[in-house]
């Protein structure tokens, strides 16, 4: 995006990418439909974004979903919006918008190179490795889109972070966002693994979600749990509430209506939770409280001891990097002049559903249009 736009300034642009073809995260991610944005009102929109709101709300407002949606359209790419509000190309993946727009892009002049890794500068020159050795290129402005710590097969592996931090910029630490949970689970879970867990609620501090997720291995994976990795990251418990429909006090009600003697399994059962939630309730809480105002305790805020966030290179987007404060209005670093920033190198955060992708396509537009500003500014001085 930050090509097309500084392409469309008339200024020639080449794209250099270190892996042997391009935009692999960005196929990875139409693998799963490709949701390219959210159809929502755009003050509703930017209320999305955890980190960085305030710094994105005039990008986002100049390249929101509308913007995202005739780009599609104007590859000619249909597309489509679900009954969650999720905008997806009818064709469900990434390969055909993009072939159509490198298309477009080769017919503006854009040129590519692959397999050529940034490894910093050399003077004022860009310094690249390259199949045909090292390579020093002059530009007038430079826009880096590299990504943030996720997925480095797929190219975005920050080794950046070490070259922007010798030059002075500075870096908030890359953390994983939209990631699965670990859980130490037991042996007695093993039979449960693959199990999806179904109408739950989530808490980790301040953040909550509604959904389900699918109980794994290594713990739980899922756009329920995906959308509280901030409290998780920042330390606060995983509480899940197995039945979000029922109150307390309802929960209380219906199990205490059996005998006295009659086991808590078969209260549960009464109750009409699933055997999954069962499973998750006796793992996470033996002993069982035998007063129905205990278990409905559990029920509404089960602990799941242990929970933490997965790894970084397993996660969906990461936070951190390049900060507010290290980059100007136009996304331009203050400390190499001419050298701007965008995508998920940016210190933002936001969940699933379209909001990654409208984020990057929107700082890539901003970076372009303000690096191409530059250089016709620096030309008429």
């Amino acid at each position: 995006m930050a090509a097309e736009k500084a392409a469309d300034a008339g200024l020639p642009v080449v794209i250099a990418d270190h892996k042997p073809s391009l935009a692999r995260k960005f196929l990875m991610a139409g693998k799963s439909g490709l949701n390219l944005t959210m159809d929502e009102p755009d003050a509703q929109f930017r209320q999305r974004y955890i980190k960085g709101r305030d710094w994105l709300d005039p990008v986002l407002t100049a390249f929101g979903p509308q913007q995202v949606k005739a780009f599609a359209e104007g590859l000619e790419q249909e597309i489509f919006t679900g009954t969650s509000g999720r905008v997806f190309p009818m064709a469900m993946k990434a390969s055909p918008l993009l072939r159509a727009w490198l298309r477009r892009l080769s017919h503006k002049g854009v040129e590519t190179r692959t397999r050529w890794r940034w490894m910093g500068w050399s003077g004022d020159k860009l310094l690249f490795d390259t199949p045909d050795g090292s390579q020093e290129v002059d530009s007038a402005a430079t826009i880096l889109a590299l990504g943030g710590g996720s997925w480095a097969r797929l190219g975005s592996d920050a080794t950046w972070q070490s070259i922007l931090a010798d030059v002075g910029v500075d870096l908030a630490p890359i953390q994983p966002s939209n990631v699965a949970a670990t859980v130490p689970w037991s042996q007695h879970m093993r039979k449960h693994f693959g199990t999806p867990i179904k109408a739950i609620g989530l808490k980790a501090g301040d953040y909550r979600s509604r959904g389900e997720v699918v109980l794994t291995k290594n713990g739980l994976e899922g756009g329920g749990v995906y959308s509280i990795t901030p409290g998780l990251r920042a330390g606060a418990r995983l509480l899940i509430d197995l039945a979000p429909d029922l109150s307390h006090a309802e929960i209380a009600e219906r199990l205490a209506r059996g005998k006295p003697s009659e086991s808590a399994s078969n209260k549960l059962r009464k109750l009409g939770l699933p055997k999954i939630k069962q499973a998750l309730l006796q793992e996470c809480a033996r002993p069982l409280p035998r007063t129905p105002e205990g278990l409905a305790e559990k029920i509404k805020t089960l602990e799941v001891t242990g929970a933490k966030t997965g790894p970084l290179d397993g996660a969906i987007s990461t936070a951190g990097g390049v900060t507010q404060s290290a980059v100007n209005d136009g996304l331009m670093l203050n400390a190499r002049p001419g050298t701007f920033v965008a995508g998920e190198m940016l210190d933002w955060d936001a969940p699933t559903g379209g909001y990654l992708i409208t984020a990057c396509l929107a700082t890539g537009a901003w970076a372009g249009k303000a690096a191409a500003e530059w250089v016709q500014v620096s030309r008429k001085l």
